[in-house]
């Protein structure tokens, strides 16, 4: 066997083989490859994009909370605000209460000075006209004399 011929037949066989793994077998490695990178870059784009939402929610979530903890408090300030106001208008109430029962009793106690008044006057009266009977030793009549008696009890 001749060596140049074993090399000659060699390098067609593998010119053969190269053209033919070209044509045939390089092809569809070269798009399932490229498939396979375009499926990687699509992957991390989306775990990109994935991390950044999950920024963007905790961000809003962090702010939401912010937002949800300043209205409690407002709302919180808002009710004791309210109790205090309510408490302040018990206290007027219970005040102006008060004062209206001070009123009522006064003007109790002035009608009740009033009648005693008057009876004090009668009592004076029927008391002056004893007085008078035994001082004049004679009768003296209290019907006759009621307008009298009601001047005198007037004056006093």
């Amino acid at each position: 066997m001749n060596l140049n011929l074993t090399i000659l037949g060699q390098l067609i066989a593998f010119a053969i083989f190269v053209w033919f793994c070209m044509k045939y077998v390089w092809p569809p490695l070269t798009s399932a490859m490229s498939e396979r990178e375009k499926k990687i870059a699509d992957g991390l784009d989306a775990a990109n994009r994935a991390a950044r939402d999950l920024e963007l929610a905790q961000a809003k979530a962090a702010d939401q909370l912010r937002e949800s903890k300043e209205k409690a408090a407002e709302i919180i300030e808002q009710a004791s605000k309210r109790a205090n106001q309510i408490v302040d208008e018990a206290k007027e109430q219970a005040r102006a209460e008060g004062e209206r029962l001070v009123a009522a009793a006064q003007a109790e106690v002035a009608q009740e000075a009033n009648r005693a008044k008057e009876a004090l006057r009668a009592q004076v009266s029927e008391l002056a006209v004893a007085g008078a009977a035994k001082i004049l030793a004679k009768s003296v009549d209290a019907a006759a004399h009621e307008e009298l008696l009601n001047q005198l009890a007037n004056e006093l």
